[in-house]
């Protein structure tokens, strides 16, 4: 019996097809991240659009009050 001591249990196939799943799960990852950082930024975004209205209001209600 000629039994090889090594046999490869891993086709080039499924090589490629593994790799190319780790490629695609870092890229969603990454954009993930990203939506984060953008959904974040948003509202940042609003609130401080909020609290300069907010400023102009009370400036101009002040402006009004004291002549």
């Amino acid at each position: 019996m000629n039994t090889p001591l090594v046999t490869p249990t891993l086709s080039m196939s499924t090589l490629k097809n593994g790799i190319r799943l780790a490629v695609i799960a870092l890229a969603v990852l990454s954009l993930h991240a990203c939506a984060v950082i953008a959904v974040a930024d948003a509202a940042v975004t609003v609130v401080a659009t909020g609290v300069k209205i907010t400023a102009k209001a009370v400036g101009a209600v002040a402006e009004a009050v004291i002549p």
